[in-house]
C-alpha cells in the first residue's frame, strides 16, 4: 500500500531533510538516508527526492505528491551504473516496483542509502543476497576497496593513526649505511663520557682545594693545574668527538632521505593510473618532498639528540646512584609525572601533526593547482577567488597548528617546572645531608652539576616527543605509497617480446576475446571481442562515454581488464614486461604534454639516446621541422611549461615526432586532431599518414570525416561493440554508424546555413576613418 504526502523538500542535507518531513513521520521515526534524485526516466534533469527512515522508502518526483513503501523482508533494491547514469530500482517477489535515476555525481550518497537500506532489511528478519562488507569513506559515504585507505570517488585518505614503531622500518634504508651508523653511535658514547667528567672533577676542586683554603690551608699548585688540565682535555675531547659524531650521522641521514625520496619516486612511477586519479599533485609532492625532509632532519639532529640523551640519563643516574644512592632517589622524583605526560600527550602530539600534514597538503594542491592553470586563471578574472581559496586553506592550516600549539604550549613549561621543582628539592635534600655530615660540599656541587646536565637532558627529550611523532606522521604517509600496490603489476616470469622483425618488437596482431573493465562499481566494457590485424588501420567511433577512451587505456595496459584478455601476438598483455610492452607502443593524445626542455629533448623522450640526425627525420616526417627551424634557438629553443611556448598544432607535431622516433609497432591516435584548426588539420594528417604506415593504428576522432582511410571502422556502444567494417559498407547498412554520420553531416550543414545566413558584424565607431559618421 503507497502512503502519499505533499512537503516541500528544498536541500539534501540530513538535517533540511528531517526537517522537511518531520510533520509527515510518525514520532518516533527517523530519516536514515537521502538521495537527490536529479533525473527523470527520459534523462532529464528534475528536482526529485528518494528518503530511508527506519519504517519505509519515500520518494517524489519534482514537485508530486510523495509516495512509500513499508520497509519488509520482500523489498529488494537494485543498483546499476551505466555511462554516467546510476539506476536504484525497487523490487518485491513479483515485480518491479519503481526505478530512480540520478547523474553519478550523486552516486555515493546512493550507495549510502542503498547500504543503509540493505542494514534495515538485515535487522528485518531477512538479508538480501550475501554482499560483502563495506567499509565506508566517511567524507561522502562511499564504498572503499578493500585494503584501500583512499576514497576513489572523493579521494579522501581515510586515515588510520600513525604509531611511533612505524619509524622503524626506516631500518630498511639505514642498513647500507650501518657501518656509518655504528660508528657514530660509538662516538655519541665516547662524547658522552667525555662529559661526565667535568662535573665529577668538582669534588676534589670543592673537597681538596678551595674549601681547605677557605679553613687556612696553602693551595697547591701543582694539583690545581691537574685538576684544571683534566677540565680542559675533557672539553677538548668533546668537542672533537662531537664534531666527528655530527659530521658523520649527518652524511649518513642525507644519504638515508635521498635513498628515501628517489624509492618512494620510483615506487610512485610503477603505481596504476586508478592511483593519481584518486591523489592530488600537490599532496604527493608534499610527501616526496618535505615529508623526506622532516625524516632526514630527525635522523641526523633529533634521532641522535634523543641516543645522546638517553645514554647521558643512563650515565648521569649510574654516576649519582654510586655517589650518594638516597639523594639521587630524590633526584628521580620528577621522572614518574614526566613520563605520565609524555605519554598523555604523545598520541594527541602524534594525530594532531598527521593532521597538520594532510592540511599542509591542501596548501601545496591550490598552488599546484593554481600554478599550472595560471592562464585559465586569468582568462575568466578568477584571481581573488584562488586567493581566496589560497587564504582560507592557509587559515585552515593555521587553526590546526593553533589547536596542536595549545597543548604544546603547556606541556613543555609544565615539564620545565617539575624539573625545577625537583632541583629544589634535592637542594633541599642535600643541605639536610650536608648539615647531617653525611656528604661534603664538593658531593652536594657534583651533584647539583649532574643534575643540571640530568634535567636539562629530560626536559629535551621531552621535546623530543614533538619532533619524534611529527616523523611518525611524515613516515606514516611515505610507507602508504611504499605499501601501495599496483593495480597493473609486473609478472613474475615475464614472456620475451619476439615477434616482430627485430628481437624485442611485435607484429601487431591485437585479439581481445570476452573482455570486461569496471571503473569502481561501474560497469563501463562488457563482452567486448575484436580482432585487429597487424599494420591495420582502426577507427573507434560512437557517442561520448561508449568505452572508446577506456578501450584504448586497456589495449596500451594502463588497466588491466576485469574479464577476458588481450592478446598481442597470441600472448596475454599481462604476461609481458609492462615497460617491455609499451616500448613497442606509440600515443599521440588530442592534448599534448610537452616537458620543460628543448624541442629536441621533447622530441627524444621516448629514445633518449637518439641522435640530432634522428631527432630532425622524426620532425621532417611530422612536418614540425620547418616551423622549428624559425625558433631563435631551432631545435635547442625551450618549450616553457608544458609546451606554453608553442601553438597547439606545434605542440601536436612535436608529440607525433616523439611517436615516429620510437618507431612503435602499434599506434594509438587520441582525437589527435580535434582541437585544432583546418589548416593545422591539414599539416597533422600529412603528418599522421606517415606515422600510420606499417604500423597497428587505432584512431579515435569525433570527425567521422577524418576516418575515411581506415581499414575498419569499430562502431561502439555501451561498452559494446556494435557495428564493425568499412566506411561504405556501414553507411549502406544504415545501422548505427550511418546515424551518427548523418547527425554529424546535418550539424555541419546546419552551421554553414546559419553562419551564411548572419550578417557580418558592424564595423566599430573606432574603425571609420575620421570625419565619417
Amino acid at each position: 500500500m503507497q502512503h502519499q504526502h505533499s512537503v516541500d523538500l528544498s536541500s539534501g542535507s540530513p538535517s533540511s531533510v528531517q526537517q522537511a518531513l518531520q510533520g509527515h513521520l510518525a514520532a518516533d521515526e527517523n530519516v536514515l538516508a537521502s538521495l537527490a534524485v536529479d533525473l527523470d526516466p527520459q534523462l532529464r534533469f528534475q528536482h526529485g527526492w528518494l528518503v530511508l527512515t527506519d519504517r519505509r522508502l519515500l520518494a517524489r518526483q519534482n514537485n508530486d505528491t510523495w509516495q512509500a513503501w513499508p520497509l519488509s523482508p520482500e523489498l529488494q533494491l537494485l543498483h546499476t551504473d551505466y555511462a554516467g547514469v546510476g539506476t536504484l530500482a525497487l523490487h518485491d517477489t513479483q515485480k518491479q516496483l519503481a526505478k530512480w535515476r540520478y547523474t553519478l555525481s550523486v552516486d555515493p550518497q546512493a550507495l549510502r542509502l542503498l547500504k543503509q537500506f540493505e542494514l534495515r532489511i538485515t535487522t528485518l528478519g531477512q538479508a538480501p543476497a550475501a554482499t560483502e562488507e563495506l567499509t565506508v569513506c566517511p567524507t561522502c559515504h562511499a564504498p572503499l576497496p578493500p585494503e584501500s585507505e583512499d576514497c576513489s570517488v572523493c579521494g579522501t585518505d581515510v586515515h588510520t593513526p600513525p604509531s611511533t614503531w612505524v619509524l622503524l622500518r626506516l631500518w630498511r634504508f639505514a642498513h647500507p649505511y650501518r657501518q656509518q651508523l655504528i660508528a657514530g653511535f660509538v662516538l655519541t658514547l665516547l662524547s658522552t663520557a667525555a662529559a661526565m667528567v667535568p662535573p665529577y672533577l668538582t669534588i676534589p676542586l670543592m673537597d681538596d682545594i678551595l674549601i681547605p683554603f677557605q679553613n687556612g690551608q696553602s693551595i697547591e699548585p701543582r694539583l690545581v693545574m691537574l685538576y684544571l688540565g683534566g677540565l680542559l682535555l675533557a672539553a677538548i675531547a668533546g668537542w672533537g668527538l662531537n664534531w666527528a659524531r655530527t659530521y658523520m650521522l649527518s652524511l649518513a641521514s642525507e644519504r638515508i632521505g635521498a635513498d628515501l625520496r628517489t624509492a618512494t619516486f620510483e615506487h610512485l612511477l610503477t603505481l596504476s593510473l586508478d592511483y593519481f586519479g584518486a591523489k592530488r599533485t600537490g599532496d604527493l609532492m608534499a610527501r616526496i618532498g618535505s615529508e623526506t625532509d622532516r625524516i632526514s632532519v630527525f635522523l641526523s639532529l633529533h634521532a641522535l639528540d634523543f641516543a645522546t640523551d638517553v645514554l647521558m640519563i643512563t650515565m648521569t643516574a649510574i654516576i649519582l646512584f654510586s655517589i650518594n644512592p638516597w639523594l639521587a632517589l630524590v633526584t628521580l622524583l620528577p621522572l614518574p609525572f614526566i613520563a605520565w605526560m609524555i605519554h598523555t600527550v604523545r598520541d594527541r602530539l602524534r594525530t594532531g601533526f598527521e593532521k597538520i600534514d594532510r592540511v599542509w597538503s591542501q596548501v601545496t594542491n591550490v598552488l599546484a593547482d593554481t600554478i599550472p592553470g595560471i592562464r585559465v586563471v586569468k582568462a575568466f578574472a578568477q584571481e581573488r577567488r584562488e586567493t581566496q581559496r589560497f587564504r582560507d586553506a592557509n587559515r585552515h592550516n593555521l587553526e590546526v597548528n593553533d589547536r596542536l600549539n595549545k597543548i604544546w604550549s603547556l606541556f613543555t613549561p609544565t615539564v620545565s617546572l617539575l624539573t625545577e621543582i625537583g632541583l629544589l628539592v634535592v637542594w633541599a635534600f642535600g643541605i639536610w645531608l650536608v648539615s647531617r655530615q653525611q656528604i661534603t660540599v664538593g658531593v652536594l656541587t657534583a651533584f647539583i652539576a649532574y643534575i643540571g646536565r640530568f634535567y636539562t637532558r629530560l626536559d629535551s627529550m621531552s621535546r623530543i616527543v614533538s619532533v619524534t611523532q611529527k616523523a611518525a606522521a611524515g613516515a606514516k604517509r611515505i610507507f602508504d605509497i611504499l605499501d601501495h600496490v599496483s593495480n597493473v603489476p609486473d609478472p613474475v616470469n615475464p614472456v620475451p617480446l619476439g615477434g616482430g622483425n627485430t628481437p624485442g618488437s611485435l607484429r601487431g596482431q591485437i585479439d581481445m576475446k570476452s573482455i570486461g573493465f569496471r571503473y569502481g562499481n561501474r560497469s563501463v566494457i562488457r563482452d567486448l571481442n575484436l580482432s585487429i590485424r597487424p599494420g591495420e588501420m582502426i577507427g573507434l567511433v560512437g557517442h561520448s562515454g561508449s568505452g572508446k577512451s577506456t578501450l584504448v587505456n586497456l589495449i596500451c595496459r594502463f588497466y588491466d581488464v576485469t574479464d577476458g584478455s588481450i592478446q598481442v601476438d597470441g600472448t596475454d598483455i599481462r604476461r609481458i614486461a609492462v615497460a617491455d610492452y609499451r616500448r613497442n607502443i606509440g600515443l599521440v593524445l588530442q592534448e599534448p604534454f610537452l616537458f620543460f626542455g628543448t624541442i629536441a629533448e621533447n622530441i627524444a623522450y621516448g629514445k633518449p639516446e637518439a641522435t640530432r640526425q634522428e631527432i630532425v627525420a622524426a620532425a621532417r616526417a611530422a612536418h614540425a621541422h620547418e616551423f622549428i627551424l624559425r625558433l631563435p634557438q631551432g631545435y635547442d629553443s625551450l618549450v616553457g611549461e608544458r609546451g606554453q611556448g608553442l601553438s597547439g598544432g606545434e605542440r601536436q607535431r612535436i608529440s607525433i615526432a616523439r611517436a615516429l622516433l620510437i618507431d612503435p609497432r602499434i599506434l594509438i591516435l587520441d582525437e589527435a586532431t580535434s582541437s585544432v584548426d583546418t589548416e593545422t588539420e591539414k599539416e597533422i594528417q600529412k603528418a599522421l599518414d606517415n606515422l600510420v604506415q606499417g604500423r597497428t593504428t587505432i584512431a579515435i576522432a569525433h570527425r567521422l570525416s577524418t576516418l575515411r582511410k581506415a581499414d575498419r571502422l569499430v562502431v561502439m556502444d555501451r561498452g559494446h561493440v556494435v557495428e564493425v567494417g568499412p566506411h561504405d559498407e556501414l553507411m549502406a547498412q544504415q545501422g548505427a554508424y550511418w546515424r551518427l554520420y548523418e547527425a554529424q553531416a546535418r550539424r555541419v550543414d546546419g552551421d554553414i546555413d546559419s553562419d551564411a545566413a548572419s550578417p557580418l558584424p558592424a564595423p566599430s565607431h573606432a574603425a571609420h576613418p575620421a570625419g565619417t559618421p
